[in-house]
Protein backbone atom coordinates (compact mmCIF):
# COMPACT_ATOMS: atom_id res chain seq x y z
CA UNK A 1 0.00 0.00 0.00
CA UNK A 2 1.28 3.47 -0.95
CA UNK A 3 -0.05 6.66 0.69
CA UNK A 4 0.38 10.21 -0.56
CA UNK A 5 0.49 12.59 2.44
CA UNK A 6 -0.39 16.24 1.78
CA UNK A 7 -0.13 19.32 3.97
CA UNK A 8 -1.85 22.12 2.08
CA UNK A 9 -1.41 25.73 3.15
CA UNK A 10 -2.89 28.81 1.56
CA UNK A 11 0.02 29.10 -0.88
CA UNK A 12 1.92 25.85 -0.40
CA UNK A 13 1.70 22.05 -0.63
CA UNK A 14 4.09 19.82 1.29
CA UNK A 15 4.03 16.17 0.28
CA UNK A 16 5.49 12.75 1.00
CA UNK A 17 4.82 9.48 -0.83
CA UNK A 18 5.18 6.64 1.67
CA UNK A 19 5.09 2.89 1.10
CA UNK A 20 3.49 1.20 4.09
CA UNK A 21 5.39 -2.06 3.64
CA UNK A 22 8.49 -0.61 5.29
CA UNK A 23 7.49 3.04 5.89
CA UNK A 24 9.98 4.19 3.25
CA UNK A 25 9.59 7.71 1.85
CA UNK A 26 9.65 7.20 -1.93
CA UNK A 27 9.54 10.92 -2.72
CA UNK A 28 8.95 14.22 -0.93
CA UNK A 29 8.97 17.93 -1.55
CA UNK A 30 7.10 21.20 -1.44
CA UNK A 31 5.32 23.59 -3.76
CA UNK A 32 5.63 27.18 -2.50
CA UNK A 33 4.20 30.57 -3.48
CA UNK A 34 1.22 29.11 -5.30
CA UNK A 35 -0.65 31.80 -7.21
CA UNK A 36 2.38 34.06 -7.41
CA UNK A 37 4.46 34.69 -10.51
CA UNK A 38 7.59 33.08 -9.02
CA UNK A 39 6.34 29.88 -7.40
CA UNK A 40 9.02 27.45 -6.17
CA UNK A 41 9.03 23.67 -6.54
CA UNK A 42 11.25 21.23 -4.68
CA UNK A 43 11.15 17.46 -5.31
CA UNK A 44 13.40 14.74 -3.92
CA UNK A 45 13.61 11.00 -4.49
CA UNK A 46 16.46 8.48 -4.64
CA UNK A 47 16.62 8.82 -8.41
CA UNK A 48 15.74 12.45 -9.11
CA UNK A 49 15.97 15.85 -7.40
CA UNK A 50 14.59 19.28 -8.25
CA UNK A 51 16.00 21.98 -5.98
CA UNK A 52 13.98 25.20 -5.65
CA UNK A 53 12.97 25.39 -9.30
CA UNK A 54 11.14 28.65 -10.09
CA UNK A 55 7.99 28.43 -12.22
CA UNK A 56 4.39 29.59 -12.49
CA UNK A 57 1.87 27.51 -10.52
CA UNK A 58 -1.55 29.15 -10.63
CA UNK A 59 -3.45 27.09 -8.05
CA UNK A 60 -3.45 23.98 -5.86
CA UNK A 61 -4.81 21.81 -8.66
CA UNK A 62 -1.84 22.71 -10.87
CA UNK A 63 0.49 22.10 -7.92
CA UNK A 64 -0.83 18.61 -7.24
CA UNK A 65 -0.77 17.79 -10.97
CA UNK A 66 2.90 18.83 -11.05
CA UNK A 67 3.67 16.57 -8.08
CA UNK A 68 1.80 13.66 -9.66
CA UNK A 69 3.56 14.15 -13.03
CA UNK A 70 6.94 13.81 -11.33
CA UNK A 71 5.89 10.79 -9.31
CA UNK A 72 4.75 9.14 -12.58
CA UNK A 73 7.60 10.34 -14.81
CA UNK A 74 8.57 7.47 -17.10
CA UNK A 75 12.29 8.07 -16.57
CA UNK A 76 12.63 9.45 -13.04
CA UNK A 77 9.33 8.59 -11.36
CA UNK A 78 8.78 6.27 -8.40
CA UNK A 79 5.41 4.75 -9.36
CA UNK A 80 4.07 3.42 -12.67
CA UNK A 81 0.43 4.43 -12.38
CA UNK A 82 -1.53 6.91 -10.28
CA UNK A 83 -3.71 3.99 -9.21
CA UNK A 84 -0.65 2.72 -7.31
CA UNK A 85 -1.53 5.42 -4.76
CA UNK A 86 -4.02 3.69 -2.46
CA UNK A 87 -5.18 6.87 -0.73
CA UNK A 88 -4.33 10.46 0.04
CA UNK A 89 -3.90 11.46 3.69
CA UNK A 90 -4.37 15.15 4.49
CA UNK A 91 -3.06 17.07 7.47
CA UNK A 92 -6.15 19.06 8.42
CA UNK A 93 -6.03 21.67 11.15
CA UNK A 94 -9.33 22.31 12.88
CA UNK A 95 -12.28 19.97 13.38
CA UNK A 96 -13.78 21.73 16.38
CA UNK A 97 -15.55 19.10 18.46
CA UNK A 98 -16.70 17.07 15.47
CA UNK A 99 -13.92 14.48 15.14
CA UNK A 100 -11.66 12.72 17.59
CA UNK A 101 -9.98 10.45 15.04
CA UNK A 102 -9.06 10.25 11.37
CA UNK A 103 -12.01 10.30 8.96
CA UNK A 104 -12.75 9.44 5.35
CA UNK A 105 -13.21 12.78 3.60
CA UNK A 106 -16.73 13.19 2.20
CA UNK A 107 -19.20 16.03 1.73
CA UNK A 108 -20.05 16.05 5.44
CA UNK A 109 -16.38 16.39 6.45
CA UNK A 110 -15.92 19.27 4.00
CA UNK A 111 -18.98 20.98 5.45
CA UNK A 112 -17.56 20.58 8.97
CA UNK A 113 -14.26 22.06 7.78
CA UNK A 114 -16.15 25.07 6.47
CA UNK A 115 -18.03 25.46 9.75
CA UNK A 116 -14.74 25.41 11.66
CA UNK A 117 -13.06 27.91 9.33
CA UNK A 118 -13.99 30.70 11.74
CA UNK A 119 -11.65 28.98 14.23
CA UNK A 120 -8.84 28.49 11.69
CA UNK A 121 -9.37 31.07 8.95
CA UNK A 122 -5.85 30.68 7.51
CA UNK A 123 -5.76 26.89 7.50
CA UNK A 124 -9.15 25.27 6.93
CA UNK A 125 -9.95 27.01 3.61
CA UNK A 126 -6.50 25.95 2.33
CA UNK A 127 -7.16 22.38 3.47
CA UNK A 128 -10.40 22.39 1.48
CA UNK A 129 -8.54 23.65 -1.61
CA UNK A 130 -6.19 20.68 -1.30
CA UNK A 131 -9.07 18.22 -1.06
CA UNK A 132 -10.79 19.76 -4.08
CA UNK A 133 -7.55 19.66 -6.07
CA UNK A 134 -7.09 15.94 -5.38
CA UNK A 135 -10.69 15.31 -6.48
CA UNK A 136 -9.90 17.01 -9.78
CA UNK A 137 -6.50 15.44 -10.45
CA UNK A 138 -7.08 12.00 -8.88
CA UNK A 139 -10.84 11.38 -9.07
CA UNK A 140 -12.00 8.34 -7.15
CA UNK A 141 -8.91 8.12 -4.93
CA UNK A 142 -9.94 7.77 -1.26
CA UNK A 143 -9.01 10.77 0.87
CA UNK A 144 -8.53 10.72 4.64
CA UNK A 145 -8.38 13.70 6.99
CA UNK A 146 -6.14 13.63 10.08
CA UNK A 147 -6.85 16.66 12.27
CA UNK A 148 -4.37 18.51 14.48
CA UNK A 149 -7.12 18.95 17.06
CA UNK A 150 -8.43 15.36 17.08
CA UNK A 151 -5.98 13.87 19.61
CA UNK A 152 -6.97 16.49 22.20
CA UNK A 153 -10.69 15.71 22.10
CA UNK A 154 -10.17 13.43 25.11
CA UNK A 155 -9.55 16.45 27.36
CA UNK A 156 -12.11 16.73 30.17
CA UNK A 157 -14.26 19.84 30.57
CA UNK A 158 -12.21 21.08 33.50
CA UNK A 159 -9.21 21.28 31.14
CA UNK A 160 -10.81 22.67 27.99
CA UNK A 161 -13.32 25.18 29.36
CA UNK A 162 -12.29 28.81 29.78
CA UNK A 163 -13.69 30.66 32.83
CA UNK A 164 -15.81 32.95 30.66
CA UNK A 165 -19.62 33.17 30.66
CA UNK A 166 -20.67 29.65 29.63
CA UNK A 167 -22.72 31.05 26.74
CA UNK A 168 -19.51 31.72 24.82
CA UNK A 169 -18.82 27.99 24.83
CA UNK A 170 -22.41 26.88 24.31
CA UNK A 171 -23.09 29.25 21.40
CA UNK A 172 -19.67 29.99 19.89
CA UNK A 173 -17.68 26.90 20.96
CA UNK A 174 -14.95 29.05 22.48
CA UNK A 175 -12.78 26.59 24.37
CA UNK A 176 -9.32 25.04 24.42
CA UNK A 177 -8.76 22.80 21.38
CA UNK A 178 -5.00 22.31 21.23
CA UNK A 179 -2.79 21.63 18.22
CA UNK A 180 0.23 19.51 17.23
CA UNK A 181 -1.98 16.56 18.12
CA UNK A 182 -0.59 14.29 15.40
CA UNK A 183 2.97 14.90 16.61
CA UNK A 184 2.12 14.37 20.29
CA UNK A 185 0.30 11.15 19.43
CA UNK A 186 3.18 9.84 17.29
CA UNK A 187 5.97 10.51 19.78
CA UNK A 188 4.02 9.15 22.76
CA UNK A 189 3.27 5.89 20.95
CA UNK A 190 6.88 5.68 19.76
CA UNK A 191 8.21 6.29 23.28
CA UNK A 192 6.02 3.54 24.75
CA UNK A 193 7.23 1.10 22.08
CA UNK A 194 10.86 2.10 22.72
CA UNK A 195 10.40 1.40 26.43
CA UNK A 196 8.56 -1.85 25.69
CA UNK A 197 5.65 -0.55 27.78
CA UNK A 198 1.91 -0.40 27.26
CA UNK A 199 1.07 3.26 26.69
CA UNK A 200 -2.03 2.78 28.87
CA UNK A 201 0.32 2.24 31.83
CA UNK A 202 2.26 5.47 31.31
CA UNK A 203 1.98 9.14 32.24
CA UNK A 204 3.77 11.12 29.54
CA UNK A 205 4.62 14.81 29.08
CA UNK A 206 5.35 15.54 25.44
CA UNK A 207 7.23 18.76 24.63
CA UNK A 208 6.90 19.67 20.94
CA UNK A 209 9.34 22.55 20.60
CA UNK A 210 9.85 24.32 17.29
CA UNK A 211 9.03 27.76 15.95
CA UNK A 212 5.57 26.83 17.20
CA UNK A 213 5.62 25.01 20.52
CA UNK A 214 3.21 23.11 22.75
CA UNK A 215 3.23 20.67 25.66
CA UNK A 216 0.70 17.91 26.23
CA UNK A 217 -0.10 15.80 29.28
CA UNK A 218 -0.83 12.26 28.05
CA UNK A 219 -2.31 9.93 30.65
CA UNK A 220 -2.83 6.29 29.72
CA UNK A 221 -2.55 7.14 26.01
CA UNK A 222 -5.01 10.05 26.05
CA UNK A 223 -4.45 13.80 25.98
CA UNK A 224 -5.85 15.25 29.21
CA UNK A 225 -4.45 18.79 28.82
CA UNK A 226 -2.39 20.78 26.35
CA UNK A 227 -0.84 24.23 26.29
CA UNK A 228 -2.27 25.64 23.04
CA UNK A 229 -5.86 26.81 23.26
CA UNK A 230 -8.59 28.17 21.00
CA UNK A 231 -5.71 29.13 18.69
CA UNK A 232 -2.01 28.19 18.51
CA UNK A 233 -1.14 31.49 20.24
CA UNK A 234 -1.81 30.34 23.81
CA UNK A 235 0.68 28.50 25.98
CA UNK A 236 4.44 28.49 25.66
CA UNK A 237 6.57 31.35 24.44
CA UNK A 238 7.44 30.53 20.81
CA UNK A 239 9.55 31.79 17.94
CA UNK A 240 7.43 34.86 17.22
CA UNK A 241 4.29 34.22 19.34
CA UNK A 242 3.99 35.53 22.87
CA UNK A 243 2.16 32.59 24.41
CA UNK A 244 0.46 33.19 27.78
CA UNK A 245 0.13 36.87 28.70
CA UNK A 246 -2.27 38.93 30.79
CA UNK A 247 -5.24 39.48 28.42
CA UNK A 248 -5.58 43.03 29.74
CA UNK A 249 -2.37 43.85 27.87
CA UNK A 250 -4.41 43.64 24.66
CA UNK A 251 -6.93 46.13 26.08
CA UNK A 252 -4.05 48.40 27.13
CA UNK A 253 -2.54 48.32 23.64
CA UNK A 254 -5.86 49.34 22.09
CA UNK A 255 -7.18 51.85 24.62
CA UNK A 256 -4.00 53.49 25.86
CA UNK A 257 -1.66 53.19 22.89
CA UNK A 258 -4.15 53.49 20.02
CA UNK A 259 -3.12 50.25 18.32
CA UNK A 260 -5.63 48.67 15.97
CA UNK A 261 -6.76 45.06 16.28
CA UNK A 262 -4.57 44.21 13.26
CA UNK A 263 -1.60 45.95 14.89
CA UNK A 264 -2.02 43.94 18.08
CA UNK A 265 -2.53 40.69 16.18
CA UNK A 266 0.71 41.31 14.31
CA UNK A 267 2.61 42.06 17.54
CA UNK A 268 1.48 39.02 19.51
CA UNK A 269 1.77 36.54 16.61
CA UNK A 270 4.70 37.78 14.54
CA UNK A 271 6.87 40.14 16.60
CA UNK A 272 6.94 38.58 20.06
CA UNK A 273 8.42 35.41 21.55
CA UNK A 274 12.13 34.78 21.03
CA UNK A 275 12.28 37.37 18.28
CA UNK A 276 10.70 40.07 20.42
CA UNK A 277 12.69 39.47 23.61
CA UNK A 278 16.06 38.76 22.02
CA UNK A 279 15.84 41.46 19.34
CA UNK A 280 17.90 39.05 17.23
CA UNK A 281 15.93 36.20 15.70
CA UNK A 282 13.27 33.54 16.15
CA UNK A 283 15.85 30.96 15.01
CA UNK A 284 17.21 29.13 18.06
CA UNK A 285 20.49 28.40 16.27
CA UNK A 286 21.15 32.13 16.01
CA UNK A 287 20.10 32.63 19.63
CA UNK A 288 22.49 29.94 20.85
CA UNK A 289 25.34 31.38 18.78
CA UNK A 290 24.67 34.85 20.20
CA UNK A 291 24.83 33.43 23.74
CA UNK A 292 27.93 31.27 23.31
CA UNK A 293 30.05 33.50 21.08
CA UNK A 294 28.83 37.02 21.80
CA UNK A 295 27.54 36.67 25.39
CA UNK A 296 24.47 38.59 24.24
CA UNK A 297 22.36 39.55 27.28
CA UNK A 298 19.04 39.82 25.43
CA UNK A 299 19.50 36.39 23.86
CA UNK A 300 20.40 34.85 27.24
CA UNK A 301 17.40 36.44 28.95
CA UNK A 302 15.03 35.37 26.17
CA UNK A 303 16.20 31.75 26.39
CA UNK A 304 15.84 31.79 30.18
CA UNK A 305 12.22 32.98 29.84
CA UNK A 306 11.58 30.29 27.19
CA UNK A 307 13.01 27.50 29.37
CA UNK A 308 11.29 28.74 32.55
CA UNK A 309 7.87 28.68 30.93
CA UNK A 310 8.43 25.10 29.76
CA UNK A 311 9.46 24.19 33.32
CA UNK A 312 6.22 25.64 34.70
CA UNK A 313 4.07 23.65 32.28
CA UNK A 314 5.94 20.44 33.09
CA UNK A 315 5.33 21.07 36.81
CA UNK A 316 1.66 21.79 36.21
CA UNK A 317 1.15 18.63 34.17
CA UNK A 318 2.93 16.49 36.76
CA UNK A 319 0.35 17.80 39.23
CA UNK A 320 -2.52 17.24 36.78
CA UNK A 321 -1.53 13.58 36.24
CA UNK A 322 -0.37 12.92 39.82
CA UNK A 323 3.07 12.01 38.54
CA UNK A 324 5.04 11.43 35.35
CA UNK A 325 6.85 8.42 33.88
CA UNK A 326 8.26 9.91 30.68
CA UNK A 327 9.24 13.39 29.45
CA UNK A 328 9.66 13.64 25.67
CA UNK A 329 11.51 16.33 23.72
CA UNK A 330 10.59 16.58 20.05
CA UNK A 331 10.35 19.13 17.22
CA UNK A 332 13.27 20.99 15.63
CA UNK A 333 14.26 22.77 18.85
CA UNK A 334 13.40 19.96 21.24
CA UNK A 335 15.43 17.44 19.28
CA UNK A 336 18.46 19.57 18.48
CA UNK A 337 19.04 22.10 21.27
CA UNK A 338 20.86 20.33 24.10
CA UNK A 339 21.38 23.59 26.01
CA UNK A 340 17.63 24.17 26.23
CA UNK A 341 16.94 20.63 27.46
CA UNK A 342 19.59 21.14 30.14
CA UNK A 343 18.06 24.46 31.22
CA UNK A 344 14.51 23.05 31.32
CA UNK A 345 15.40 20.01 33.40
CA UNK A 346 17.77 21.72 35.81
CA UNK A 347 16.60 21.87 39.42
CA UNK A 348 14.04 19.10 38.92
CA UNK A 349 15.97 16.39 40.75
CA UNK A 350 13.58 16.68 43.70
CA UNK A 351 10.94 15.26 41.34
CA UNK A 352 13.24 12.39 40.41
CA UNK A 353 13.99 13.98 37.01
CA UNK A 354 17.72 13.77 36.31
CA UNK A 355 19.35 14.42 32.92
CA UNK A 356 22.45 12.58 31.74
CA UNK A 357 24.31 15.70 30.68
CA UNK A 358 27.11 13.83 28.95
CA UNK A 359 24.67 11.99 26.66
CA UNK A 360 22.52 15.11 26.26
CA UNK A 361 25.33 17.11 24.66
CA UNK A 362 26.38 14.40 22.19
CA UNK A 363 24.16 14.47 19.12
CA UNK A 364 22.75 11.11 18.05
CA UNK A 365 20.03 10.56 15.49
CA UNK A 366 16.89 8.59 16.24
CA UNK A 367 15.41 7.99 19.69
CA UNK A 368 17.87 8.74 22.50
CA UNK A 369 17.51 7.99 26.21
CA UNK A 370 18.76 11.12 28.00
CA UNK A 371 18.03 9.90 31.53
CA UNK A 372 20.67 9.65 34.22
CA UNK A 373 20.91 6.17 35.76
CA UNK A 374 19.48 7.51 39.02
CA UNK A 375 16.54 9.27 37.32
CA UNK A 376 13.11 8.01 38.35
CA UNK A 377 11.61 9.55 35.22
CA UNK A 378 12.56 8.50 31.69
CA UNK A 379 13.78 11.43 29.55
CA UNK A 380 13.66 10.76 25.82
CA UNK A 381 14.49 12.62 22.64
CA UNK A 382 12.04 11.31 20.05
CA UNK A 383 12.11 12.61 16.45
CA UNK A 384 8.58 13.41 15.38
CA UNK A 385 7.14 12.18 12.10
CA UNK A 386 3.69 13.62 11.52
CA UNK A 387 3.66 12.46 7.90
CA UNK A 388 4.19 8.83 8.90
CA UNK A 389 1.48 9.13 11.57
CA UNK A 390 -0.93 10.48 8.95
CA UNK A 391 0.04 7.69 6.54
CA UNK A 392 -0.51 5.03 9.23
CA UNK A 393 -3.92 6.38 10.19
CA UNK A 394 -4.91 6.71 6.54
CA UNK A 395 -3.86 3.14 5.73
CA UNK A 396 -5.64 1.76 8.79
CA UNK A 397 -8.84 3.58 7.97
CA UNK A 398 -9.10 2.53 4.34
CA UNK A 399 -8.20 -1.08 5.21
CA UNK A 400 -11.08 -1.20 7.64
Amino acid sequence: MIILVLNCGSSSIKFQLITMANHEVLAEGIVERIGEGNALYTYKSDVFNIKKQEMVIENHEKGIKLILDNLLDCKNGVIANKNDISAVGHRLVHAGEFYSDAVIVDADVIQKLKECSVLAPLHNPANIMGIDAVNSVMPGTPQVGVFDTAFHQTMPEKAFLYPLPIEFYENQKIRRYGFHGTSHKFVSITAAEFMNKNIKDLKIISCHLGNGASITAIKHGESIDTSMGLTPLEGLMMGTRCGDIDPAIIVHFIKQMDYTIDDVNNIINKKSGMLGLSKISNDMREIETAIREEHNKNAKTALEVYAYRIQKYIGAYIAAMNGVDVIIFTGGVGENMALLRDMVLSEMDWLGIELNKEVNYVFKSGIVDLSAESSKVKILKVPTNEELMIAKETAELIKN
